[in-house]
Parts: C-alpha cells; sequence; structure tokens
C-alpha cells in the first residue's frame, strides 16, 4: 500500500501514540497543496501551495539555495545577492582572512561589485523540479531480492531516470529515498560554481555569544552574511571568470519592515540535512544515553586543547576558528538532545507507541502475518549492534580527529605500490599528487595541538574495546606504561607525516626505500586502527544498518496500516522542505519562561570586555546609545535582533529563509533551543524553537553600522 495515499488522511490525537503536531514535520513542497495547504491557511497564511512550489512559473523555491554542501540561502535581489548565516560563510571569510587582514575579526563589505571576493569550491544548488518517481524505481525491485539486490536495483534505476532527467542540459540530479525507501523522488538543480563574498558583519556581531549562548536561548547574534551568485552571459552556472555577472533569478525574496508578534504564522524553507524521527526507543536510547555523553566528553577535550593554544597568538586563532566552530557546535547540540530527551520522557514515549503498535498488530491476523515479529528482530539487531556503534563513536570522534593520523593514512596507497612494485608506473603521479598536497596541509595545522590531541584520544580508545583495537595500540600502552602524552611526544617526534620537512624528504626517497614507512610510528597507529575500522567495524555497522535500514521500511510500511488515524512526514534528508508554526516563547524549565523576542538592550546587557563572546563593538554600542535605528526600528522604538517560533528544523536549516504569511522574508534562521535539539529523534511543541535573527536586525547591521546601503538599495522592502 502507498504510504503517500495514507497519510492523506487527517490525524487523530491519541494519548498511546506518537502524535505528530501541528507545528511539527519537514514536508515536501511538491505535495503541499494536498497534504498541508488547508491546514497552513487555518494557521494564517494567506498565500497558497503554489506560490511555494511552481514548475510552471517563478516560485519561491527558485529563491532558495542550497549553500555549499550544508546550509541553506535565500536569494535577496534581481543581482542574485543571497544571504545566510555567518556561521555558514565562516570558514570562506576564514579563507579570506590573516593576521594582517583578519575579516573575521574586523568584518568585510565589498563597496562595489568588483570588490567582492571569490571563493574556490563555493557552490550555491537551486531546484529546478522535484518528481514521484517510486513507480519507475519500483519495476527494478523484485520478490525475494536481498538488501544489497535491491540497493543494486535501486541504484541502476536511479541512474537511468536521472540520465533522462538532465539529458542536453546543464542540469544536475538526484534520486533520493524516502520513507526507508518505500518511495522515491527525482530532484533536478542548477549549480551555480562563482559564489562571491559580498559582506559580512565582525565576529563581534556575526557570533555574538560564541560558543557560551550556542544552542540556547536568549539570543543576541546577528548571524548573517552576505554572498552573490554569478553566471555566464546565458544566465547559467559557470566557473569563476571576470566576465560573469551577477545571476538573475526566476524569484527573491521581499522583505518584510513590519515587523512580527507572537502567533503570527511563519514557514521556513530550506534543506534540512537528517532527522531521525522513525527511530524506536532501543535507537533513541543508544543515541542519547551511550553515544552523546562519549562524544560530548571526546569533543571537550578537543576543545579545551584548541582553546588552550588559540589564546596564546593571533594565527593559530584564526587558523582553528573554522575547526573549533565544528567541534564546538555538535558538541553542544548533543547535550542539549540528550536533556530533552529525559525531560520529555522520549524514551518512554517511544516504547509506549512501539506497545500500542505490537498490540494492534497481534490482535489482528492479518498485521499480525505482516509485522508479528517486527519488534522482536528489531531488539535483536539493536542488541548486535550496539558494540560496533560504540566502536565506531570512539573512532570517528577519537582517532579520526587526530590530523596526522588521518594525513598519514592518505600515504597507504602510494607506500603499499612502492613495496610490492618500486618500479611501477603509478608511482610518479601518486608521488605528485602527495607533494601537491603538503603545502596546504602543513599550513591548516598547528603540531602542537595535534600532539596535545592525538595523547588525550589515545587514552580514552580503551573504551572501543579491545576487540575493536590493534595490537599496535596495546604495545604503545605497554611500552609507554600508560604515558600518553610521552607516547605522543615520541611519535610525532619520530614520523615523516608531522612536518613539512620530514614528509617532503620522505617524498624525495627512492621508491625501493619508501617500505621502510611502514614502521614509521604514525603510520603505524594510523593504519593499525583505520584497517582494524575498515575491516572490522565498518563492516559489522553496515550488515546490521542494513538490516535495520530493511525493518525500518516494514515498520514504516506497518504505521501507516497499524495507525491510518495518523499523518506521517518523512525524515529530512538534505532536499528541500517546507516546515511551519507560529512565533512563540515557551516555559523552558520550572518558574523559566522566556518571551519570543530579544533586542540590542540584551546585547549591551551581556557585554563584558573580559569575555570575547560578549564583546561589544564601540560603533554597535553608540548606535544603541543614540537609538539611532532608521527604519529599522520595531514598533516600540526597540532594535530587535532575534525570535523564536515553533518551526520543526535541523542541520542544514542554518540560512534558512524565515517567511511570514505573505511570503516575506522576516528573518534567517540559524539555531534551535537547547533542550529542542530533541527535535531531530522527537518534536515537543512545548520545547522545540527555532532561532532567526530579525531581517531588519541584518538591514540595520548592513546600513547603520556597515555603511553599505547600496546592498539594501538593491533589496524589495515592504513596509
Amino acid at each position: 500500500m502507498k504510504i503517500k495515499a495514507l497519510i492523506l488522511i487527517l490525524f487523530l490525537f491519541t494519548q498511546n501514540i506518537n502524535r505528530v503536531f501541528a507545528d511539527e514535520g519537514m514536508w515536501l513542497p511538491l505535495l503541499l497543496e494536498t497534504l498541508n495547504q488547508d491546514e497552513m491557511q487555518s494557521m494564517g497564511f494567506k498565500l497558497t501551495a503554489e506560490d511555494i512550489y511552481s514548475i510552471n512559473h517563478g516560485s519561491m523555491k527558485d529563491a532558495v539555495v542550497l549553500f555549499g554542501g550544508g546550509c541553506t540561502a535565500e536569494i535577496v535581489s534581481d543581482q542574485g545577492l543571497i544571504l545566510t548565516n555567518h556561521h555558514c560563510g565562516y570558514g570562506s571569510i576564514a579563507r579570506h582572512s590573516s593576521v594582517d587582514n583578519d575579516l573575521l575579526t574586523d568584518g568585510f563589505w565589498a563597496m562595489s561589485q568588483e570588490q567582492e571576493l571569490n571563493n574556490d569550491g563555493l557552490t550555491a544548488t537551486i531546484l529546478v523540479r522535484m518528481e514521484d518517481v517510486t513507480a519507475q524505481v519500483m519495476k527494478f525491485i523484485k520478490d525475494g531480492m536481498t538488501e544489497a539486490e535491491r540497493q543494486a536495483a535501486i541504484d541502476e534505476a536511479s541512474k537511468q531516470i536521472v540520465a533522462d532527467a538532465v539529458k542536453g542540459s546543464h542540469y544536475e540530479a538526484k534520486v533520493k529515498a524516502f520513507y526507508y525507501g518505500n518511495e522515491f523522488y527525482l530532484f533536478v538543480y542548477e549549480v551555480f560554481e562563482d559564489i562571491r563574498l559580498v559582506g559580512a558583519p565582525p565576529s563581534s556581531i556575526g557570533k555574538f555569544g560564541g560558543d557560551t549562548d550556542n544552542w540556547v536561548w536568549p539570543r543576541h547574534t546577528g548571524d548573517f552574511s552576505v554572498f552573490r551568485i554569478y553566471a555566464n552571459k546565458d544566465n547559467e552556472p559557470a566557473k569563476y571568470s571576470k566576465d560573469n555577472v551577477p545571476y538573475k533569478p526566476k524569484y527573491f525574496f521581499p522583505i518584510s519592515m513590519q515587523g512580527i508578534q507572537e502567533d503570527d504564522f511563519t514557514f521556513v524553507f530550506g534543506y534540512p540535512g537528517t532527522t531521525q524521527h522513525y527511530t524506536l526507543s532501543d535507537g533513541v536510547q543508544q543515541i542519547t544515553e551511550e553515544e552523546n555523553p562519549v562524544a560530548v566528553s571526546l569533543r571537550r577535550t578537543r576543545m579545551d586543547i584548541m582553546e588552550k593554544y588559540m589564546t596564546m597568538d593571533d594565527a593559530t586563532r584564526i587558523q582553528y576558528a573554522s575547526k573549533i566552530a565544528g567541534v564546538a557546535n555538535y558538541w553542544k547540540k548533543m547535550m542539549g538532545e540528550s536533556l530533552g530527551i529525559r525531560q520529555w520522557n522520549g524514551i518512554e514515549r517511544k516504547t509506549k507507541q512501539e506497545e500500542e503498535f505490537d498490540k494492534r498488530v497481534q490482535t489482528n491476523p492479518e498485521l499480525k502475518a505482516k509485522y508479528g515479529n517486527l519488534m522482536a528482530e528489531f531488539e535483536k539487531v539493536y542488541t548486535e549492534i550496539r558494540p560496533f556503534n560504540a566502536a565506531f563513536n570512539y573512532f570517528f570522534e577519537g582517532v579520526w580527529s587526530i590530523e596526522a593520523v588521518k594525513y598519514a593514512w592518505n600515504f597507504n596507497k602510494y607506500i603499499a605500490v612502492c613495496s610490492q612494485d618500486p618500479k611501477s608506473t603509478e608511482i610518479p603521479r601518486l608521488q605528485e599528487d602527495l607533494k601537491k598536497g603538503i603545502e596546504g596541509h602543513f599550513k591548516s595545522i598547528n603540531y602542537d595541538i595535534d600532539r596535545e590531541t592525538c595523547a588525550a584520544m589515545l587514552s580514552e580508545l580503551g573504551g572501543m574495546g579491545k576487540d575493536f583495537l590493534p595490537p599496535y595500540y596495546q604495545t604503545l600502552k605497554e611500552e609507554y606504561k600508560g604515558d600518553w602524552n610521552a607516547c605522543a611526544n615520541n611519535i610525532y617526534e619520530n614520523s615523516y607525516f608531522t612536518s613539512k620537512e620530514n614528509c617532503t624528504e620522505f617524498l624525495d626517497m627512492k621508491a625501493k626505500k619508501v617500505k621502510k614507512a611502514a614502521d614509521d610510528p604514525m603510520f603505524k597507529l594510523a593504519s593499525g586502527i583505520i584497517n582494524l575500522y575498515i575491516t572490522k567495524i565498518q563492516p559489522g555497522q553496515a550488515k546490521y544498518e542494513s538490516r535495520l535500514d530493511s525493518l525500518y521500511r516494514i515498520y514504516v510500511q506497518g504505521l501507516a496500516e497499524v495507525f491510518p488515524e495518523e499523518r506521517m512526514w518523512p525524515d529530512a534528508n538534505s532536499t528541500l522542505r517546507v516546515a511551519y508554526g507560529k512565533v512563540k516563547g515557551y516555559d523552558a524549565t520550572d518558574a523559566v519562561h522566556y518571551t519570543w523576542y530579544t533586542t540590542l538592550a540584551g546585547v549591551i546587557e551581556k557585554e563584558d570586555p573580559a569575555i570575547e563572546d560578549y564583546y561589544v563593538d564601540e560603533k554597535l554600542e553608540e548606535l544603541y546609545n543614540t537609538k539611532d535605528y532608521g527604519k529599522y526600528a520595531d514598533s516600540d522604538g526597540t532594535m530587535h535582533v532575534g525570535f523564536i517560533a515553533t518551526n520543526h528544523t535541523t542541520g542544514g536549516n542554518s540560512g534558512s529563509p524565515v517567511l511570514n504569511a505573505n511570503g516575506e522574508l522576516i528573518g534567517i534562521n540559524f539555531d534551535r533551543v537547547w533542550q529542542g535539539t530533541m527535535s531531530d529523534l522527537m518534536f515537543d511543541p512545548n520545547k522545540c524553537r527555532n532561532i532567526s535573527v530579525d531581517i531588519r536586525y541584518v538591514l540595520f547591521i548592513i546600513d547603520k553600522y556597515a555603511g553599505a546601503g547600496h546592498l539594501v538599495e538593491e533589496m524589495k522592502l515592504i513596509r
């Protein structure tokens, strides 16, 4: 039975199952008219699904951009101007920064298009259309196929569908699975490669509150940056060229200057990364009570080491700014996720849903024949995958965080070829490729930081379990009697792969001598642990994940049959989605209620010159003191900075446009409240809130603070 047909039924709130709330869900824009339009309009939406997604004329989907590989942006002018988060543009801003020209600290504003900065490798992807291709894929799938055979058939079908979709065009396309492979959709894209940095506030604005305030509310961060899409003279994607011109979009978002009020309708349009909404209680328990605590501890250790060295000199601070931000982001998110699940009794709620599912199944002969053993099978597989997941967690958060380990592993093929056949014609090419990467690698690494990280991570790897550790690890432990600092110092002093000079010397060796690198301590450490991951951890995890995927495909189909009264939405998978809700405060804990917005006054209240996260720029403070807010002030005379709403978001929604009932831009999504990060697993309507920067604060910073009013003049402001 097709899930899409079943989810047309209106849902019923029940006491025992995991209900879908009005604010919950990340919905496919193609299906909004059927599934969501009536509800959206009942909540205050004044347009139609056709205004959001259309292939017949320009619509909102043409102004939503997949920014890079993991954020969202929105087009806000007819000259390809786009807004996203400061933290989404952070890596690009950092690459343009140096000690003498510190754009991260000081900000950057191009006062003309000629001053805009190129960003090699950065892309902006815009959806052309999406299409349900389930029937086409299912033709390739036969009863009795193994999971591997089924996936091979899906891959073959997808390859043909994609080829037909892009034939004779410059488009790119993907087929993505939904509901664990019960449905499939084709996505056709335009991918632009010439993306230039236009503006970014200083970190004291764009990163105000830093890691201290990350994932929490109230928030006072001006988390935005400005880029522009360029195209060739035919308005098509092209690699960077001085001859390229600003992209002319099919649609761009008008910007509301009217402000918002509590209970106003809002919706978020973007590219959410991943959710695990259908995960059973066993899976939620492993994630929140076993895996997250380990990852949080290991990341905190790494951050402490980075922070120690970053405070010593500006070069290291700039060098590691983007790295520590990436580590810190999910460090705090995982803590909030686990906290939210505990506060909402999430595991108990999941358990009740599973018990209700099994109860209905066991009392219905037809359902029992299909799903009678499903819960028992899940329990068995979750028990079997547990040690593999634990080992992977230590590997990814521990071993894989050691930069020298990853770098040494890059030489694995070169060493193997040289050892097996010193006269191989493949050697010069491998050698040249590795030499090209030396400069960039050592420029990005502080090996004092990496050495300390190595020692700290090795001291924790025992948690992987002895079955997942290579003999060389035990040898080192015994040789250094558990003194991992001494061990790391020796490894880094005696390895080819921990200094630019040693690495260059190694690649200049004659091929027949290269095999002695197999005794290099860093290479032995890397090859020992990584080979064990490749041969044991990854295959074991993949085996049981494949079984889980198969079970979840059956379970999701079963949910539609067993709970026909419940509305279902597909987990996020980095495809374009709409989430909708209302502007609303929330009760955080007992006796603590948060209002729905923050103001510039809160920035000034938090100011603390002794804490880098709370530094306030003199010019911003002057604008506050003189109340020089211009046309960007709220009707109450204050300068609003951020707001929260009940929209269901996740990673990837960073930078997404937040829109009002008229489809006008009112903010840029950048975060969730701490306890609400549980929404990747479960949605609590009382706690889950997305955090956005008020678009008027963005324009205020661009115009009044930065003096880049020419950018605002490009935009269409609705007063």
